[in-house]
């Protein structure tokens, strides 16, 4: 059966054809994507093959908060409370926070999405929604950053009341 053959030859060329137009696509969509992002040229990586850097280990950002663990106390059902964890850079290049994201949909966190200068200060907003949450509670939120730690964890807890 040559014609059968020669009909998944085609089927296979075309589906290659098509791949390789959507790849590029994609690439230059990403480009056009990420043009807005911040420079990579202000994260450094210690980590090499041979081991740590301990010379970019002494210039990456620090980042040292103020109190990491908040206690809101008797709340009513349904009550927000609101908490500022203040933090500084107390290390020698740009602190950048990537992410933070609450244990639950309750906990939400707001961070400064620019970078903050060595020796500068900035807060992270946590917010927190009492609604159906009775009894005690204890909430975290994780903070991921380019600091020499990489990963913070806040602390939120509340005895909620109807």
């Amino acid at each position: 059966m040559p014609g059968m053959k020669t009909f998944f030859t085609i089927i296979a060329t075309a589906l290659l054809a098509i791949s390789i137009v959507a790849c590029n696509q994609t690439g230059e969509k990403a480009e056009l994507k990420n043009k807005d992002l911040l420079s990579t040229d202000i994260v450094n990586n210690p980590n090499t093959a041979s081991g740590i850097d301990t010379t970019v280990m002494g210039i990456q950002p620090v980042m040292t908060f103020v109190d990491t663990i908040h206690d809101f106390g008797m709340m009513k059902d349904g009550e927000v409370g609101v908490h500022d964890f203040e933090f500084s850079n107390t290390g020698k290049s740009p602190l950048i926070i990537n992410n933070a994201s609450g244990s639950c949909g309750c906990t939400v966190p707001e961070y400064p999405h620019e970078p903050i200068a060595p020796g500068k200060s900035g807060v992270l907003k946590v917010k927190f929604h009492s609604a159906d949450k009775l009894g005690h509670q204890e909430k975290s939120v994780i903070v991921t950053t380019n600091s020499s730690k990489g990963t913070h964890m806040l602390y939120i807890k509340a005895d909620v009341k109807k």
